[in-house]
């Protein structure tokens, strides 16, 4: 009887506990971690990693997406109009944005603007009827409820972007992508990257972990 009445208990004990695990499980944060560059070796790649693992380490649930290393077209071929099957790179990609509350896009600033790559991989995956659509002329935005948060490295000092380059990623990136699909987005700059010295880099790996441990306990 004495015995009976433990196991029952156990295993009570043991239902309890399970789902307290699934219930902190589900409250994690939610990180995808994109990096732009196609080079893995490379800062940003650098400030992908630390990111990715600090979130972690306090506590998010992170995917990375390397997009230098996936296999997929970065041409949208025909346009909106046309036919392209997503490659299952970017068929994965879209669950992974799907399943996040937070991007974090780590770029270059090449020419004013992301990378190729970058562009191209939006162009891909943020398609009509998944990420934005149109009622009565009007744009909707089918991916709210997401934030992100762009790291972006460029050589130039602070006040060239501001006044030569009017803040263009801010422009092209923020507003102009994600923000017309819905996500809410900020921006950490990292400035004069090319004469950066190796303690001015590790103190800008030290800002980024920072900013993920923030983020994962938001």
């Amino acid at each position: 009887m004495h015995y009976a009445y433990l196991h029952t208990k156990y295993r009570e004990n043991a239902v309890f506990w399970m789902a307290c695990e699934d219930y902190f499980e589900s409250m994690k944060r939610r990180i995808l971690v994109i990096l732009g560059h196609p080079r893995s070796a490379s800062l940003c790649s650098a400030l992908a990693t630390q990111y990715a693992e600090a979130a972690e380490s306090a506590g998010a649930e992170v995917r990375v997406l390397r997009l230098g290393e996936m296999d997929f077209d970065p041409v949208l071929r025909d346009g909106f109009g046309g036919a392209q099957s997503l490659e299952p790179a970017l068929e994965e990609a879209k669950d992974s944005i799907e399943w996040c509350e937070q991007l974090v896009i780590v770029t270059p600033l090449w020419w004013g603007d992301s990378p190729a790559l970058l562009k191209g991989f939006f162009d891909r995956v943020l398609l009509p009827g998944w990420a934005f659509k149109y009622d009565k002329g009007m744009p909707v935005k089918l991916l709210k409820g997401r934030r992100a948060l762009v790291i972006a490295t460029m050589d130039s000092p602070a006040w060239w972007y501001r006044l030569f380059h009017r803040r263009s990623l801010e422009s092209t990136l923020g507003r102009a992508t994600l923000g017309f699909c819905g996500i809410k987005t900020r921006f950490h700059r990292l400035y004069n990257v090319r004469s950066s010295k190796p303690a001015q880099r590790e103190q800008w790996l030290a800002q980024i972990a920072r900013l993920a441990k923030r983020d994962a306990q938001a």
